[in-house]
């Protein structure tokens, strides 16, 4: 009796299987690399923001903008950075003493605060190094 040449029907399942299997893993693995990106992208956003207050300050007797996006223009490589997801602006708290800027993390526990900050003297800012928010005050 002669064998035809091919794949039985039970071998092509097998590994239609396994494809399926690596896809699912790979696409889980890709979901949560664009997570943590995104929140790498939060903490970059927020410490430029920061370097642009400081200078700011130094440049102007010592003394913070009332409006945060105002040290934009002098103090900043571009426009004033938004939230990667939302493309809404962080909410920035600040006055001639000080500044406060969070932004909720999409890692629960990416951030450096468990409670983000009010207004620009931090009310009800929570310092916690497992945190939902990511947070930068004034370094003065």
């Amino acid at each position: 009796m002669k064998r035809d040449k091919g794949f039985t029907l039970l071998e092509l399942l097998v590994v239609i299987g396994i494809i399926a299997l690596l896809v699912g893993i790979a696409t889980v693995s890709y979901s949560a690399a664009q997570v943590r990106t995104r929140d790498a992208r939060r903490r970059a956003d927020l410490n430029s923001m920061k370097d642009a207050l400081e200078q700011y300050y130094s440049a102007n007797s010592f003394v913070y903008p009332d409006i945060c996006s105002a040290a934009e223009a002098d103090f900043l490589k571009g426009p004033w950075p938004v939230d990667p997801v939302t493309t809404l602006s962080y909410d920035p708290y600040c006055d001639a003493d000080s500044y406060y800027i969070c932004a909720t993390m999409e890692v629960i526990t990416a951030g450096n605060a468990s409670a983000a900050a009010t207004d620009a003297n931090g009310t009800g800012l929570v310092w916690d190094s497992n945190g939902a928010y990511y947070c930068v005050g004034n370094l003065q």
